[in-house]
């Protein structure tokens, strides 16, 4: 029994030591890791420990980082032990073409293809770079790009008969669109824009770079179009809702008068477009970059090689994804046809009264949380 007992304890150690020996040959170092995702069918990139019936993209992510070797299980459980952190929080349906996470990790070998191997293909691990100790993804980021695209009968007017699908934007109804979208460049008061957020709060004040729609091209014979916005950061839903009021405008439903009154202390009824269509294009770190890109010991955060990745991985599993649901479930004519109820004249007290009626059904569609206030 002695004997058992010892052999036991030498069998121990030696398993330690040949821990021990594994963590010296791969070392914990602070990383970032470059990640594309297809959002569907998932409830948003953030994880909520203790609740499996909601799944989120990091489920997926500490699972394999975890079976490749790159994490103690124990780091899975608790997500601080790796210092882990997202830089956009990404909700319901809302997939990834850019999405930075940073972390803790042992430096296996082959770390990419263990961690994909151990994901599934419409998730995937793209880049890789070591970055400072301290480094915060979310922190140290100073802005987003999201795309936003979107069949563009969603333009055509109100008044309008015809077919969705053999609707082809004309010339003047998109420079229309770029027009009222660049109204949105600078810094506005986005209260009316997002919930929980009063006019008078510093925070709903938020600065927007760039605001544009490209040129339409056909898909499955629909035509598409996609809507590119970079700004600092973004609070739950802004980016819905700024192409929500766009489009109304566009249809005849409001004025273009009304995103002067948005912007104001007012409370105004501003509808909120789908979430299928929303990608997080990029994330930037320019001041990271000039501190510490060229310093000779970290690379500047910048994907150039990803590129020809990134592309594929949106061909394959993002833009299918939104084509495939929107003509399946038809999300976008769906919301269209919610646009005459909104009152874009009622008053706050209407407004209250019209929210505390719908609450219960546009909860349930998510966001698209990427700045401080979101996550």
């Amino acid at each position: 029994e002695e004997n058992g007992h010892e052999n036991k304890r030498l069998k121990r150690e030696a398993d330690e030591e040949d821990a021990e020996d594994q963590n010296k040959k791969s070392p914990k170092r602070k990383i970032v890791l470059l990640m594309a995702y297809s959002g569907k069918g998932y409830h948003g990139m953030q994880r909520n420990v203790g609740s499996s019936q909601f799944k989120t993209i990091e489920d997926d992510l500490v699972s394999a980082l975890v079976q490749s070797g790159c994490i103690p299980e124990n780091h899975g459980e608790d997500m601080k032990k790796m210092s882990f952190q997202r830089c956009a929080r990404t909700d319901k349906g809302v997939s990834a073409a850019g999405q930075i996470v940073s972390l803790k990790v042992r430096l296996i070998d082959d770390i990419l293809e263990k961690i994909n191997n151990h994901l599934p293909s419409h998730i995937r691990i793209l880049g890789l770079k070591r970055v400072t100790g301290g480094f915060n993804s979310k922190n140290k980021c100073d802005a987003r790009t999201y795309s936003y695209m979107l069949p563009t009968f969603a333009f055509a007017h109100k008044d309008h008969d015809g077919q969705e699908e053999v609707y082809r934007v004309d010339k003047e109804t998109l420079e229309r669109v770029n027009k009222l979208l660049s109204c949105y460049k600078g810094t506005h008061n986005f209260h009316n824009f997002t919930s929980q957020k009063g006019p008078r709060d510093p925070s709903a004040k938020r600065y927007i770079m760039e605001m544009y729609c490209g040129e339409p091209f056909v898909r499955e014979n629909m035509e598409f179009a996609v809507i590119k916005v970079k700004g600092q950061s973004f609070m739950m839903h802004q980016i819905r809702k700024m192409i929500g009021l766009v489009i109304a405008i566009v249809k005849g439903y409001a004025a273009e008068s009304i995103m002067e009154r948005s912007w104001g202390e007012e409370k105004v009824d501003v509808p909120k477009a789908p979430g299928l269509g929303l990608v997080l294009e990029r994330v930037h770190f320019e001041k990271y970059n000039r501190r510490f890109g060229n310093d000779g010991l970290h690379e500047p955060l910048e994907w150039t090689e990803e590129e020809e990745k990134i592309t594929a991985f949106k061909e394959q599993y993002i833009y299918p994804t939104i084509i495939n649901t929107e003509r399946e479930e038809k999300s976008m004519a769906n919301w269209l046809s919610t646009l005459p109820i909104h009152d874009f004249n009622s008053s706050a007290i209407e407004m209250q009264a019209n929210s505390k009626n719908s609450k219960n059904s546009s909860d349930l569609e998510g966001s698209d949380g990427c700045g401080d206030d979101s996550d």
